[in-house]
């Protein structure tokens, strides 16, 4: 057993220590020759059609090189648990000593956790947490204050009064599941006189354009829209509201108020047009940078324990593992310009 202060020596040329860090025990079968024998770590990326997770695959290349990490070749599971399943019989393959993934079906990937378990693979997942099947840590952030966010937002705006368009994302997704649980008991409680319009999108741009097209023909009266994901539910939103002439500045009659989630540069240029109000910014350089040096340190045996870490984060228990819940601010007007978030410095 390692004391702390000489697994921090030994670590911090590589990453940032958190604060959460506990006992440590190196295990001589984590190391590969290769990459100074540092361990072999297999990382899925969960999808290609969306800004958001495309700008965290390029956090991931960036720290993997900067961390100078030994990664197994970077695979992409599309939106698809079949394929995220196959990734990762490969990277077992391969010889992995843990692996990243970012599972978009949070019940289905189960049985898959319980066999890199049985196989001493600890797995790190980004931004969703798996319903079942132990984890080593989950880097998330609360998902839950992602849409009471949203809602004191939209509420403020439309004077608690008014019909609000819900783009909700997969509902077997817990990040789905957090968001439209988190809005609904928020507008329950304090905006009751807004009805909230839930549509159900599973992701997907094109099925929340088509049902944000009925609803409006339904509701012209529509006064604010949440969008779940700016990453996919961004571009075609303001495309439908521009082409029904419904894309209105904000503070101009007619404006619909809109809230998203993400934090990508696209929200951001959206809110100084006034195309749209406000985003929460989900971290996507903090879940690249820690889900790597979670890997990293899973692969060298070293374990941590619920409590407050030195990156504004708490580690949480949860049933089957970890979670380290990194902060997301909401992003407006006033501080879209902060260079410390982001989405003003990705690609930079």
């Amino acid at each position: 057993m390692k004391p702390r202060s000489s697994r921090i020596a030994a670590t911090a040329a590589a990453v940032v220590v958190l604060a959460g860090a506990a006992t440590a025990c190196n295990r001589g079968s984590a190391t590969d020759s290769a990459a100074g024998g540092k361990p072999a770590l297999g990382i899925d990326l969960p999808r290609a059609d969306s800004d958001f997770w495309n700008s965290y695959a390029q956090y991931v290349k960036q720290d993997a090189t900067a961390q100078g990490l030994n990664t197994l070749p970077v695979s992409n599971s599309q939106n698809d648990v079949t394929k995220l399943v196959a990734n990762v019989q490969v990277f077992q393959n391969t010889g992995a000593k843990a692996v990243v993934m970012a599972p978009q079906d949070t019940g289905a990937i189960a049985s898959t956790l319980e066999q890199l378990s049985a196989k001493k693979i600890p797995v790190v997942s980004v931004d969703t947490r798996p319903d079942k099947g132990n984890v080593y840590m989950v880097v998330r952030a609360d998902n839950k204050a992602y849409g009471t966010k949203a809602c004191e937002f939209l509420g403020k705006q439309l004077g608690g009064k008014g019909k609000v368009a819900e783009l909700q994302g997969a509902l077997s997704s817990v990040n789905g599941r957090d968001r439209s649980e988190a809005f609904a008991a928020c507008m329950k409680e304090n905006f009751p006189d807004i009805q909230v319009i839930e549509l159900a999108t599973d992701w997907k741009g094109d099925v929340a354009s088509a049902k944000l097209q009925s609803t409006l023909a339904a509701n012209p009266d529509l006064g604010g829209v949440y969008l779940q994901a700016g990453g996919v539910f961004l571009q075609p939103t303001l495309a439908l509201l521009q082409q029904k002439g419904l894309l209105k500045p904000a503070g101009q009659p007619g404006h619909i108020a809109i809230v998203s989630n993400d934090g990508i540069p696209q929200e951001f240029d959206a809110i100084r047009k006034g195309d749209i109000d406000a985003t929460v910014s989900q971290p996507a350089d903090l879940y690249a940078k820690y889900a790597l040096f979670y890997a990293q340190a899973a692969a060298e045996g070293k374990t941590f324990q619920p409590g407050a870490t030195d990156h504004q984060s708490t580690i949480v228990s949860l049933p089957n593992g970890l979670e380290d819940q990194l902060p997301a601010p909401l992003v407006t007007k006033e501080n879209v310009d902060d260079k410390s978030l982001w989405g003003n410095g990705v690609g930079k």
